[in-house]
């Protein structure tokens, strides 16, 4: 192997931590089918993101909050609860605009973050909130997660691609639907979801 075939270090591999993953047709497990992840850290030893478009229809707001002791405020059903994905399941987050700040907060980008707090559930659903709630935000319950090297392993089998995110597409996009948003904002038509997308790539080939 010559010096330029080196596959490439961990300081030099293309990591997706704050961008959205698109799964492909040919996503092979169920649970990710036509889903769209926001990719919260990436590194050579992990990655964890949370699904933003799979709404949960068969959770009540305002039953979750009862069994966490947080009164209701009216209307708080109305707030939809997603799958964040399969991983711990029995605890939520929220992936909000960070107009909303606690100290357990975690900065994703310059105006987003990540909490996953009971505080933060007071302030968004509860009749006692101690500060406004986000200007904008998605209430998840469970995360995505992949060990070292899976998450490169699944793209170079393109069982994802990857773009940009927008407010648009984490927060309406939610409510509508995030996947073809999503594939439209990498321009991304009916002819290039093909066989070829299942094409392994070359493991020197780059993410992007």
């Amino acid at each position: 192997m010559g010096s330029n075939d080196q596959p490439p270090s961990a300081s030099t591999r293309d990591f997706l931590t704050g961008q959205l993953l698109i799964a492909m047709p040919n996503m092979g497990d169920p649970r990710f089918e036509r889903s769209v992840v926001y990719i919260c850290a990436h590194d050579e030893d992990h990655a964890m993101g949370v699904i933003i478009n799979k709404r949960l229809n068969d959770v009540v707001l305002s039953e979750l909050l009862k069994q966490l002791d947080i009164d209701p405020r009216d209307g708080a059903n109305a707030t939809p609860v997603f799958f964040g994905g399969p991983v711990q399941t029995e605890r939520g987050a929220v992936l909000h605009t960070l107009d909303y700040q606690l100290d357990a907060t975690i900065e994703l980008a310059p105006d987003l973050g990540l909490t996953a707090t009971k505080e933060a559930l007071i302030d968004i659903a509860g009749k006692e909130p101690k500060q406004a709630p986000p200007r904008a935000f998605i209430l998840t319950i469970g995360h995505a997660g992949w060990g070292p090297g899976q998450l490169e392993q699944e793209i170079a089998m393109n069982a994802w691609v990857h773009c940009a995110p927008s407010e648009a597409i984490i927060f309406e996009g939610a409510q509508s639907d995030a996947w073809s948003r999503a594939l439209a904002k990498l321009g991304v038509t009916s002819a290039m979801l093909s066989p070829e997308w299942a094409t392994p790539r070359r493991d020197d080939q780059p993410l992007n």
